[in-house]
């Protein structure tokens, strides 16, 4: 038998019907459903010290379980001592089995560790289903060890679904437990 993540059962066996229901859908495929979160992390020091993006790409890794890797400026831009193709940040993309794993740690673990917690806002939304929020400190995971750390950095966690609007976005994610505020 093989593993199926904690909340891909539960999309499957709770939210689709929940959803179907609430938004009158003909069929289970018009459910909007989560394809992919993205983590990004920018380490604007970097341009000084090429071990932070070394740092950077590890910690993302540790903290997804899949590698990631370094993303590199656009163009210069003197007034920060940036070059083009100098590595300024970090990034994952994470799908399938990874992505409901990551989802399933960062609402039950993760978020409830972040000091002074009391839910993300919603104005994370872009209108076409998709939420943005960021997190202040990587040391919120737990797969992060606070003595090897060298500096705390945020990063951006998208959740790219499949809605068509922030209302069924926001109606998927509070179905999996997404802890907003109120």
């Amino acid at each position: 038998m093989s593993y199926t993540p904690r909340l891909r059962s539960k999309y499957e066996q709770e939210v689709i019907p929940t959803l179907q229901k609430r938004f009158e859908y003909k069929s289970s495929m018009q459910v909007p459903r989560i394809t992919k979160i993205c983590l990004n992390q920018g380490v604007g020091k970097a341009t000084s010290d090429k071990k932070m993006i070394d740092a950077a790409v590890e910690e993302l890794t540790l903290i997804t379980g899949q590698k990631a890797v370094p993303t590199a400026a656009t163009k210069d831009i003197s007034n920060f001592k940036l070059r083009k193709g100098v590595a300024v940040g970090a990034r994952v993309t994470l799908r399938g089995d990874r992505m409901y794993e990551f989802l399933d740690r960062l609402i039950s673990v993760s978020l409830p560790r972040t000091r002074d917690f009391r839910g993300v806002k919603s104005s994370g939304f872009d209108g076409r289903g998709n939420f943005t929020f960021g997190v202040k400190e990587q040391i919120i995971f737990p797969e992060i060890d606070l003595d090897k750390i060298k500096n705390i950095n945020g990063m951006d966690i998208t959740l790219v679904t499949t809605a068509h609007n922030n209302e069924e976005a926001r109606a998927l994610l509070e179905a999996f437990g997404f802890p907003f505020t109120k």
